[in-house]
């Protein structure tokens, strides 16, 4: 059972004990002092869980990034928070959309639940919106037939064991971002040529030679979206077994 499921089922479960304890079970004990231990944490708890469905659900959603598919921009380690009402607001397990208040950019870094197994969450940048013809040739993007250029740039000192120096890092801007990619001219990934259905979303990975992405499964479905990521609130290096406390506060482009 997935975690907002739970969550709503917790939620029903404390609302109706304490419902009922207030119209059946309480006048009946009129006089005690004592109300039934089960009351007592439904009561206590209903609140709060409610309250964290809410958030979770229509407002900030954190994650964590396991993969190295978004380097340069996140890191393994990574603690991210979403917004779940930049894309529209959605009913907690049902997924239906009941509120619409924005769409993705290009650009945008989108966490969305993995077409081929939504039961996982991927995160990637958006590069293709719907009837965009998108393209991959050569470690250059091609939008409508307009290459995206990319830059090499210096590598920061942070990225010092973490990125192989075989590796160029590259500027890029899509849309409106400017953000960093990595680019490794020793491996070659698939090429092709895909025109993004309506409702449909073309995205990569940052780290562009090593990323599960849109290349290989296909296009993620506006319904599969969860929210935009937005910021860093903690970062651990698992090797070093500590916080990277500069990268805690940073927001996500």
């Amino acid at each position: 059972m997935s975690f907002p499921a739970i969550m709503v089922t917790l939620v029903v479960i404390t609302g109706i004990i304490w419902l009922i304890d207030s119209f059946v079970w309480a006048p009946k004990r009129v006089g005690e002092d004592k109300e039934p231990l089960v009351v007592e944490y439904a009561r206590s708890f209903f609140p709060i869980i409610l309250a964290v469905l809410v958030i979770r659900s229509f407002i900030v959603e954190p994650f964590r990034i396991p993969s190295a598919s978004m380097l340069p921009t996140l890191h393994i380690g990574d603690f991210i928070l979403v917004n779940k009402f930049a894309y529209g607001i959605r009913l907690p397990v049902l997924n239906t959309k009941i509120l619409e208040t924005g769409e993705p950019e290009r650009g945008d870094v989108v966490v969305f639940r993995y077409p081929n197994d939504p039961n996982v969450d991927y995160i990637k940048r958006v590069v293709g919106l719907p009837g965009d013809t998108v393209g991959y040739f050569d470690k250059t993007i091609y939008i409508n037939g307009e290459p995206v250029e990319h830059i090499q740039k210096q590598k920061d000192s942070s990225l010092v064991g973490i990125v192989p120096a075989r590796i160029e890092l590259h500027a890029e801007k899509l849309g409106q971002h400017e953000h960093t990619i990595l680019i490794d001219y020793d491996i070659r990934r698939v090429e092709g040529e895909t025109v993004v259905a309506d409702g449909h979303y073309f995205v990569m990975g940052d780290n562009r030679d090593n990323s599960n992405d849109s290349r290989y499964w296909g296009t993620v479905p506006e319904q599969n979206l969860v929210g935009k990521a937005f910021f860093i609130w903690m970062s651990w290096d698992w090797n070093a077994g500590g916080i990277v406390w500069n990268r805690i506060g940073d927001a996500i482009k």
